[in-house]
């Protein structure tokens, strides 16, 4: 197929400096392998994000009563309940099993949600099969990589772009990011329809999932010339609620 100028732009612009790519790879070499995926029977087809322009400490949030009503929502796998850095926000990344179960989730049930509270609120949806690859080569839990000790924070990434997600080049892209101190596993976004790309990282620290996303995102996003999107949230908070949600970000409980 031939090559679009827009996506031989994309390209260049992304396309990682020549040092880099060595560090990276070299990098790679020297450490363990990811553990290799298993495969389940809740291998997510979509993914779901959502935040509540909320302000309120999570131990204050009615989370038992949500988690009761968002089990019964159809094609429900699992949810990892997110709470803001500095902001208190509410929020939550969730599994389905499928695009339309997520997009009857974010048009029908989820807005009831921030209406209780009269607050306006943000739905993303990811097409998840598109990224399985990509995400499974960066050990994300979703698809049975090992979470052996539970995240610290989470960061949530998006940038202001619409690029098909195999035009992307994800593997120079995980090289870079295996080298990241802190950094745990991640899952990588497509946006549904927008087909924007992002991440959902889990980091073994608040202080190192803040380095990335003050200091070293914005320079990927510079890079590409373009706007972005970034969240920090605070996973220790949200771990009993996110343990109750089957999230796979916690290993069972023994």
């Amino acid at each position: 197929m031939t090559e679009t100028p827009k996506t031989a732009e994309f390209r260049e612009r992304s396309r990682l400096s020549r040092r880099q790519l060595l560090a990276a790879s070299a990098g790679a070499l020297l450490l363990p392998s990811l553990p290799k995926a298993q495969e389940t029977a809740m291998t997510p087809k979509a993914f779901v994000y959502t935040e509540v322009a909320i302000s309120v400490p999570f131990d204050q949030a009615p989370w038992q009563e949500i988690n009761e009503q968002i089990r019964q929502q159809p094609g429900f796998l699992n949810k990892t309940w997110l709470s803001g850095h500095g902001t208190n926000s509410l929020g939550g990344f969730y599994g389905f099993d499928s695009i339309e179960n997520a997009r009857k989730f974010v048009t029908g049930y989820f807005p009831s949600e921030p209406r209780v509270f009269g607050v306006a609120h943000n739905t993303r949806v990811f097409d998840a099969e598109v990224t399985e690859a990509a995400s499974r080569d960066m050990g994300a839990v979703q698809y049975g990589g090992a979470a052996a000790a539970a995240p610290g924070a989470f960061v949530y990434t998006e940038l202001q772009l619409s690029v098909p997600f195999e035009d992307a080049p994800w593997q120079a892209r995980n090289k870079a990011l295996k080298m990241l101190p802190g950094l745990q596993n991640k899952v990588w976004l497509s946006g549904l329809q927008t087909r924007t790309l992002g991440g959902f990282d889990a980091f073994a620290t608040l202080d190192q999932a803040l380095d990335f996303a003050v200091n070293m995102f914005p320079e990927t996003a510079a890079e590409l010339g373009c706007a972005f999107y970034t969240r920090v949230f605070d996973a220790a908070v949200t771990e009993t609620a996110s343990r109750a949600m089957n999230s796979p970000y916690y290993s069972p409980a023994a």
